[in-house]
């Protein structure tokens, strides 16, 4: 019998009417930060979850990627699937070469497995340290993890807060595996791009040589896509972090739209007008070529960063 899911309360739903966006995306842009759930009755929600959202598979991805005009994903495992990398393997499988996960797995995993996962286009494997999302600090656990996946050339990513910083900086020094950085250490964007503490950050970043996505303008706003009624700036207490990022780390940033923007508590973005997010913080052709094709083109299909993409089949 197959099991049903009801969504956590307040659960706001992914927008299925995209519609067409104004800013256009370069051509070959990879959309380097997005997720798979389910479908729950194909791939069940991991009992240990801490959320349950709806659903959002492979074809709501690729109907997304058409509508914004993607050429290539990066497919990050969530939370609500646990280890359980089931649904997202399978989208791998649908978009082909088109498409790269970042997987969730345990210091007991094989070589047999990981070697799997590698030719079905795994490249990474995600690290959470938000407690509200995990119950205990991975961070032994991504130690050992990490010395498993270099035969492989992956990364790591990170997801963490600005409070988990002195935590995070003595676990850099030990990890020899690139390091990727979720949504640009979530800054608290009520301060400035000039405070001491995402100075930090970007020390950190710079000493380690780490990569960081500027992507989740939604979820790090405080004053919400639009600071005054009728305003047509768009997200502006965020902007000034990321273009701060793009400036300082050009040949590192990487975007994502985080699709299907899981747990959102204020509000729910349409993914074509995020769009409008990128040139205001990429302000230049060179910049958004870089941040949008070049950068992950460069860790996720090294040795074809620099071909002219060709998309086919399924994969659009």
């Amino acid at each position: 019998m197959t099991e049903t899911f009801a969504k956590s309360p307040g659960w706001l739903d992914w927008d299925s009417d995209i519609g067409s966006p104004n800013f256009d995306l370069p051509h070959g842009a990879v959309d380097s930060h997005c997720h798979v759930f389910g479908p729950s009755a194909e791939f069940p929600f991991a009992p240990e979850r801490k959320y349950t959202p709806c659903d959002a598979g492979k074809h709501d991805l690729r109907n997304l990627r058409r509508a914004l005009g993607v050429s290539r994903s990066v497919i990050v495992q969530a939370t609500c699937h646990g280890r359980d990398n089931s649904a997202m393997l399978d989208a791998l499988d649908f978009f082909g070469e088109t498409a790269r996960g970042v997987a969730t797995v345990g210091p007991d995993i094989g070589h047999e497995n990981l070697e799997c996962m590698h030719r079905r286009g795994v490249r990474g494997v995600r690290f959470n340290f938000l407690k509200r999302l995990v119950a205990e600090d991975p961070s032994e656990d991504l130690l050992a993890v990490a010395a498993k996946i270099k035969e492989f050339g992956w990364h790591v990513v990170l997801y963490f807060e600005p409070d988990a910083l002195p935590d995070i900086e003595p676990l850099l020094a030990r990890i020899d595996v690139p390091v990727v950085i979720d949504h640009m250490g979530r800054p608290d964007v009520s301060s400035a791009p000039t405070s001491r503490e995402f100075g930090r950050f970007l020390e950190l970043v710079d000493r380690y040589e780490a990569w960081v996505k500027i992507s989740c303008p939604e979820r790090l706003t405080k004053t919400g896509p639009y600071a005054e009624r009728g305003a047509k700036s768009l997200y502006d207490d965020v902007v000034p972090f990321a273009r701060k990022v793009v400036e300082e780390l050009p040949e590192r940033v990487l975007w994502g739209t985080d699709w299907p923007h899981p747990n959102l508590k204020t509000h729910m973005p349409n993914d074509a007008v995020l769009l409008d997010y990128i040139p205001r913080v990429a302000e230049s052709e060179e910049a958004r070529r870089a941040l949008l094709v070049d950068n992950p083109m460069t860790l996720y299909w090294p040795g074809h960063a620099s071909r002219r993409h060709e998309e086919g089949g399924d994969a659009s």
